[in-house]
């Protein structure tokens, strides 16, 4: 079942990336997109991998699936850094409308997903280099206390900046509807924290909550929760007159285009009356 999740979502997530990388306007929030769909593919490739080997017992392809765990690690600490910078980001889009429009720099997503990256990365190999390089008694330590350094650093400052997108859309829909987008912030990371959390607890608390078919469901949740982003990009982006009629294509458009024409419309309706 994990393996088929891990199907659909690498389809999904391929189209996401198609359609990001080559037939819509890159725009600011689209970058961390495409970096976080590039992860989500990742992170079911190696999972899917690893799991097929577990399941056809080859025993001679171990060391193998054990890379393809740390990989497993790294494209999911990833999702974490890239959803946290992305919250973040919009947080500081709603909290400073003209800076984040006029004054921005312009490659500040692209910096940003990149040192997001080398981070994971440099986390990763800590990871490889105590569990095979140094001494493997050591290894469920190094993983637990980098597991729970992620998750207490990066997930607060998730969940405080989509509380405050929260309030801020709940005052502004008096005036008007929310856009797509924030919706599509807001459920992406909530389905992250109902999928991953799991995996971050049992992964601290090893020790106690150490069982084969428990593991097996948290990988499930987090199958799902590398599956589920490009289905909510399509509802959110198709739903229109209470019903869902819109192509892919369109629906990519309607999520991430939209924004862009939203903030643009704002600055200008400030701006027009300073030049008069």
């Amino acid at each position: 079942v994990i393996v088929l999740i891990s199907l659909l979502g690498l389809v999904g997530n391929g189209i996401v990336l198609w359609f990001l990388g080559f037939r819509i306007k890159k725009n600011p929030f689209t970058v961390y997109v495409l970096n976080l769909a590039a992860a989500d593919f990742g992170c079911l490739f190696c999972l899917s991998v690893s799991l097929t080997i577990n399941v056809l017992c080859l025993s001679r392809l171990l060391l193998l699936m054990i890379c393809l765990d740390l990989l497993f690690l790294f494209m999911l600490s990833t999702s974490l850094y890239l959803l946290t910078a992305i919250s973040a980001d919009r947080c500081v889009s709603v909290l400073f409308p003209i800076w984040h429009r006029c004054r921005r720099p312009t490659h500040l997503s692209a910096i940003v997903c990149a040192l997001l990256w080398a981070l994971s990365c440099l986390l990763t190999g800590v990871r490889f280099f105590v569990c095979f390089l140094d001494s493997s008694k050591h290894c469920f330590l190094v993983v637990t206390d980098l597991t729970a350094t992620n998750f207490l650093i990066f997930t607060p400052i998730m969940v405080l900046s989509s509380l405050i997108l929260i309030i801020k859309v709940q005052c502004s829909s008096q005036r008007r509807p929310p856009g797509k987008l924030y919706v599509v912030i807001l459920l992406t990371i909530l389905f992250f924290l109902i999928f991953v959390a799991p995996l971050s607890i049992v992964t601290f608390f090893h020790n106690v909550f150490f069982h084969y078919n428990l593991i097996t469901i948290i990988l499930m949740l987090a199958s799902m929760n590398s599956s589920i982003n490009p289905v909510i990009y399509f509802f959110v982006g198709s739903y229109r007159n209470r019903q869902f009629r819109r192509s892919v294509k369109k629906a990519l458009h309607s999520v991430f285009e939209e924004e862009a024409a939203r903030s643009k419309g704002r600055v200008s309706a400030i701006e027009i009356p300073t030049g008069a």
